[in-house]
């Protein structure tokens, strides 16, 4: 980055799976960073976490833990985001929040900077990263709602195990082992940790990613179904989501329909997305050429394959779209958000 400041920067939940992969892309991307401040629970404080080859500890995260800080980077719980992002704000920071605490708060910015970049100027301190479904699927969606128009969207998602933690990777590692073994499978976390019925996932789909909501839906797929009306600015547009864990660790792929205002073409769309900032295109069926989960881990972008024509409405059109979840689901799109304010001196 060409901006010579730098700034005093914490993770927060710098010891999960996301806050890992945040430390990684600030590394990566060598953001203007001073000081770096990393935060967890008391549980995980005193761990020593290696960045620029530099040893830091781990702190537990209190109230006090952001004087001095600019921009906080937050991935430990809707719960803890809910205490410790409005008290982060207090004293100076900005927080760039990777929990649905505040993605559909009226007044804080939810944010794809390939897809609407200059709604963070909006910020009043808090900044939304959306979820990882959400995000690879509208990245792929806004360059074709610019140019033909959307009336409609309907995504199925295959996800990866990763999304619900490392406890889930390493459940589905023990399962698919004693699978193979002939044993018995148990069962604890999935779908949802928290609730009485747990089912295995190992060689299995589960058609339910979080907690099920009164209409049938779950928390997971209204997700996905309000915030892409935000983020796109489409408060009527209609989306339908069914979301759907399956035994692979990373990536998160999506079968996408979406129906255009503009007549358009196959070849059109393919062109359109080629271009598109973010996107990798990677679309030959007669050569069976398109991405899957395993090509996309450990990759910044979103890619899309299988564009084709729905046969009945001549409006409607299918994508398979992929990206790793971790990463531009998560602290990619982190980190993207923290140098869109830093660029543009939105702080």
């Amino acid at each position: 980055m060409s901006n010579t400041k730098t700034y005093n920067v914490a993770v927060l939940g710098a010891t999960g799976a996301v806050g890992q992969k945040i430390i990684e892309t600030l590394e990566m991307k060598n953001f203007p960073i001073k000081q770096l401040k990393l935060l967890s629970s008391s549980r995980s404080a005193g761990t020593k976490i290696k960045f620029n080859d530099e040893i830091i500890i781990v702190e537990e995260a209190k109230p006090e833990s952001f004087e001095g800080v600019d921009i906080a980077l937050f991935s430990a719980g809707g719960s803890i985001s809910k205490v410790l992002a409005p008290e982060a704000v207090k004293r100076g920071a900005v927080v760039i929040d990777n929990t649905s605490a505040y993605r559909m708060d009226e007044s804080v910015p939810l944010v794809i900077p390939e897809v609407n970049e200059t709604d963070i100027q909006a910020h009043n301190g808090i900044i939304a990263n959306p979820n990882c479904s959400t995000i690879q699927m509208v990245t792929a969606l806004k360059p074709i709602q610019d140019k033909y128009g959307l009336n409609r969207v309907i995504v199925s998602t295959y996800q990866a195990v990763s999304g619900a933690g490392a406890e889930a990777v390493e459940e589905l590692k023990d399962q698919a082992q004693a699978f193979l073994a002939g044993e018995d499978l148990h069962a604890e976390l999935l779908p949802v940790k928290s609730e009485s019925n747990h089912y295995p996932i190992a060689f299995n789909a589960l058609p339910q990613i979080d907690v099920f909501q009164d209409n049938g839906y779950t928390f997971e797929e209204m997700k996905m179904i309000n915030e892409t009306k935000k983020i796109l600015h489409h408060a009527e547009l209609s989306v339908a989501a069914t979301c759907v864990r399956l035994p692979f660790f990373t990536s998160h792929a999506e079968s996408v329909y979406f129906e255009v205002e503009e007549d358009t073409s196959v070849s059109s769309i393919q062109a359109t997305l080629k271009h598109a900032p973010g996107i990798v295109l990677k679309d030959n069926p007669q050569k069976q050429e398109y991405p899957t989960p395993l090509d996309a881990a450990g990759k910044s972008d979103v890619f899309v394959g299988r564009i084709r024509k729905d046969l009945d409405d001549h409006k409607g059109y299918h994508m398979w779209v992929v990206s790793d979840n971790l990463l531009k689901g998560a602290a990619w799109n982190s980190v993207q958000i923290a140098e869109s304010l830093v660029k543009n001196n939105w702080l």
